[in-house]
């Protein structure tokens, strides 16, 4: 006997083929539709959920043996819309193959992905369209290539915000600010009109914490907490060297964390740090035993990362970039493993003496799509007094931003 636990349940079968399953159910006030399949290759055969199943989402199999036209559970969900900004540049033209092929949002998470670019890279967003299809990838159900913001960010569940105006030669800082003030302003206000309330907002667009915060301003009826800077390129980078100074594979690293801004100003701290060697966790800070890396050529290194990739390659950081979106997006969605955290550039609540209504990032655990500061780290005085650093960096960043907002809105 079959039963479900939500109402608005139908199902039509088909003995010989399959029996097809539809349940709708409630996800704070957003409807979602998912599908249970039993295909039926021979009679007789014992049924098998798949990995990944959960009884909790409405469907329950009591007797399996009334089932025996089945043998195998398929599990099929309904497409989520993921605008990418920026898709005709270098870190979409990576990040939109890992979305696109379940890296972030499951392998069994059908995609609409949105490719919002500038009117003049119309002509290469169409290309990036034809790559795509052209990588024949299941998942992908849709491309809708748009230079329209309301489009772009219609009814999306997550943004990837990468488009931003780069720092040229010569830029001071407030100029550069007040150029992506703007870009945010519109994409901010886009999603506020035609984006789900539930939407997940990552800023990659660099400053990215100011971007976000600025973002954010101009989508009240989104929640704040909805809202991220990227500094998961940066935690990335500073697993990468602990690993390599420990001489263990960087999946065996975890719990280091970035502090403050994505800038040069930024924390890289390793003192809470773990890692796996014989199967026996061990704190990083006293493996290295040496004060003087972790506090000057490890900080200095994450920091001035960025500089030595475009002086290398000639170009700005595009593949770890790209990967490290995905990084960020993949855990928010589907939660950090227990004991574990990571760095997101959130809204600051004034913890670890951080500046408050500021996009600081912090260490955070996440669970069912909702980070939370990790509380009680003690921080040496060598750690106050750099994120007291960063911290002024960011404010400063913020009242520049402000003046540039109000400095437009007086011109109305």
């Amino acid at each position: 006997m079959l039963h479900f636990s939500y109402s608005c349940l139908f199902f039509c079968v088909n003995f010989f083929q399959e029996i097809v399953f539809t349940q709708f159910f409630s996800n704070d006030e957003v409807f979602r539709r998912r599908h249970w399949i039993v295909r039926a290759p021979s009679a007789g055969l014992c049924l098998s959920t798949p990995a990944g199943f959960n009884s909790a989402d409405g469907g329950i199999v009591d007797d399996a043996a009334t089932l025996s036209t089945g043998d195998i559970w398929y599990w099929r969900a309904e497409p989520i819309r993921i605008v990418v900004t920026g898709a005709a540049g270098q870190i979409a033209y990576s990040l939109l193959y890992m979305i696109a092929r379940g890296e972030v949002f499951g392998i069994d998470q059908p995609l609409i992905l949105h490719l919002l670019d500038i009117p003049p890279m119309a002509g290469v967003l169409e290309g990036v369209v034809m790559e795509l299809n052209d990588c024949a990838l299941p998942l992908l159900r849709e491309v809708i290539p748009t230079t329209d913001p309301n489009m772009g960010f219609k009814d999306v569940s997550a943004a990837f915000l990468v488009g931003a105006m780069p720092r040229k030669e010569g830029m001071e800082r407030k100029d550069l600010l007040s150029a992506n003030v703007k870009i945010f302003k519109v994409q901010g206000q886009a999603l506020d009109k035609v984006a789900k309330k539930d939407v997940k907002v990552l800023v990659v667009g660099n400053p990215a914490n100011t971007n976000a915060f600025v973002c954010a301003n101009y989508a009240p009826s989104i929640p704040r907490e909805n809202f991220s800077a990227m500094t998961r390129l940066d935690q990335n980078r500073a697993t990468a060297q602990i690993a390599l100074k420990l001489g263990v594979s960087v999946s065996n690293v975890s719990n280091i964390i970035i502090w403050g801004n994505h800038s040069s100003t930024q924390y890289p701290d390793a003192d809470h740090g773990k890692f796996f060697i014989e199967e026996t966790q061990k704190s990083v800070s006293r493996a290295i035993n040496d004060e003087s890396y972790l506090r000057g050529a490890f900080v200095e290194t994450v920091q001035k990362r960025g500089a030595s990739v475009i002086a290398a390659r000639k170009m700005s950081s595009a593949m770890s970039a790209a990967k490290a979106a995905c990084d960020h997006m993949h855990d928010w969605w589907n939660g950090t493993a227990p004991g574990q955290f990571v760095s997101m550039g959130v809204f600051s609540d004034g913890s670890y003496n951080s500046p408050k209504n500021v996009i600081f990032s912090f260490p955070v655990e996440i669970n069912n799509k909702k980070w939370k500061i990790v509380e009680g780290l003690t921080l040496n005085d060598f750690a106050k007094s750099k994120l007291k650093l960063t911290g002024e960096e960011l404010q400063e960043e913020r009242n520049e931003a402000l003046s540039v907002l109000d400095a437009s809105a007086s011109n109305l």
